[in-house]
């Protein structure tokens, strides 16, 4: 099967849909040729220089065990690109790829010492197709195409920080995928994840599958009520553990398992719990209210233009990795409605929001470099009927980002 094909097979459409999005947010097929043209060398040199000078190669002829382990992984999972595996002592509990710089040179696989020391060899099966599924799923040429726009240091747009930061969880979530299908046995699986999240050996421990499994949805359950945001590049182990067991009892590997749509809409409840980026009640009823404020506003003067939808959806992706999606569902509802209801719930739990949401609000009126009369009017009635400032108290803050934030437009000028 080629590598599309595995991809179309395996993977989850959410992660090819962020990988794609971010591709072309990148204009990766236009950096990377300017790249190419530039002869600019990427971190994968230094590691390549790193691990043949101080880490163990894994050859035929020297660790034949280990070569043969993972080269059958290689053959099991389809890969045909050339791979170069190394050992390097190390205390950590890890291993990474490292995709090719240039066409026919051999891709990375290294592999701690540590692991290698906790892992049977068939938990190690399963790391080693982990590592492999993010070659064959390219994830490694697109963080290195992520690390040159934003090299080390630099600022990258919250919206796109999101994305970025999802897309890494569920390119995890396929790789285990593939790690699955190299050592398709979920007992195994799952003694690995505990090897890897405590430093502890499964059956030394007495820990049974089935209690694991139970004790695993409880704490999912956790992050599921709104208790536990997770920022890390990787999903947090319940998740990880609750993907890989539903897609072992899928029609993957058991005629009579779980339906593929099955399987999605399971991916589904699990994905729902990465999207989260509000932390608080608070957070959930601000992302209503700039949705909706922004969206009565904007349109009052009938011309909704592209500096306000930009203002609107800049405010929201601090609040939602789909600011654009929300704000589209949000515009199909009861606006009026919602709009009242946030501004009622935001001033009693946090009162101090209230200048913070007329700020918003009078920001929307200024972007557009155009004072509406209709967009000012507008703003003072919300002011004084659902916030309770008097008119002169408005007017006071709206002198004052004029002042700060108002320029007018050129056009006005010629």
């Amino acid at each position: 099967m080629e590598t599309k094909q595995m991809i179309a097979e395996y993977g989850l459409p959410l992660e090819v849909e962020l990988s794609t999005q971010i591709y072309n947010a990148l204009q990766g097929n236009v950096v990377e040729e300017i790249i190419k043209l530039a002869k600019i060398p990427f971190s994968d040199n230094y590691y390549r220089s790193m691990l043949e000078g101080h880490s163990f190669k894994v050859e035929e002829g020297t660790l034949s065990r280990y070569y043969n382990i993972f080269n059958e992984i290689k053959e099991a999972l389809q890969f045909t690109e050339p791979v170069d595996f190394y050992i390097t002592g190390d205390s950590s509990v890890n291993a990474f790829a490292i995709a090719a710089q240039e066409e026919g040179e051999p891709n990375i696989i290294n592999v701690n010492s540590s692991l290698i020391q906790l892992m049977t060899d068939d938990e190690l099966r399963f790391v080693i197709g982990h590592e492999m599924g993010h070659l064959i799923n390219k994830n490694a040429s697109l963080v290195k195409l992520i690390n040159f726009v934003f090299p080390q240091g630099a600022t990258i747009p919250i919206t796109l920080q999101y994305k970025i930061r999802l897309w890494q969880q569920l390119s995890e979530l396929v790789a285990d995928r593939f790690g699955y299908m190299a050592m398709p046995d979920i007992n195994v699986c799952i003694s690995a994840f505990f090897k890897m999240s405590s430093g502890l050996d499964f059956k030394k421990m007495d820990m049974k599958v089935d209690a694991f499994l139970e004790d695993n949805k409880k704490r999912l359950d956790y992050f599921r009520n709104d208790k536990g945001i997770n920022f890390a590049t990787h999903p947090i182990n319940p998740i990880r553990v609750e993907a890989l067991n539903q897609f072992s009892k899928s029609v993957f590997f058991n005629e009579k398992g779980m339906s593929k749509d099955e399987l999605e809409n399971g991916m589904d409840d699990l994905i729902e719990i990465l999207l989260k980026v509000r932390n608080t009640e608070l957070d959930s009823h601000m992302a209503d209210f700039i949705a909706t404020a922004g969206l009565i506003v904007a349109n009052s003067d009938e011309q909704i233009t592209e500096h306000e939808i930009e203002l609107i959806l800049s405010e929201l992706s601090v609040l939602e990795i789909f600011p654009k999606s929300f704000l589209e569902d949000m515009a199909k509802e009861d606006v009026i409605k919602i709009f009242k209801k946030s501004i009622k719930k935001l001033l009693e739990i946090s009162p101090e929001t209230r200048e913070g949401m007329l700020r918003y609000l009078i920001s929307i009126s200024l972007v557009d470099k155009d004072i509406s009369v209709k967009e000012v009017e507008l703003i003072f009635n919300i002011a004084q009927a659902e916030l309770g400032y008097s008119p002169i108290e408005a007017a006071q803050i709206f002198s004052q980002m004029i002042q700060i934030d108002f320029t007018p437009s050129m056009n006005s000028l010629c």
